[in-house]
C-alpha cells in the first residue's frame, strides 16, 4: 500500500475540521443539553 501524504500546512486536521463543522451546525458546546437529555434517558440511582 502507498504511503498518505502527510498534510499540508494549510490543512486542519481532523479533528478541527469537525468542530468548525459542529459550531456551524450549532451544536452546544456547555455540555447541557447533554445532562438534560441524559438524566431524561438515565433514572437516578438508587442509594442503599
Amino acid at each position: 500500500m502507498p504511503k498518505e501524504k502527510p498534510p499540508t500546512k494549510d490543512e486542519k486536521s481532523q479533528r478541527e475540521r469537525f468542530i468548525d463543522a459542529a459550531r456551524e451546525s450549532g451544536a452546544d458546546e456547555s455540555g447541557k443539553e447533554f445532562e438534560r437529555a441524559f438524566r431524561k434517558i438515565v433514572p437516578a440511582s438508587k442509594k442503599a
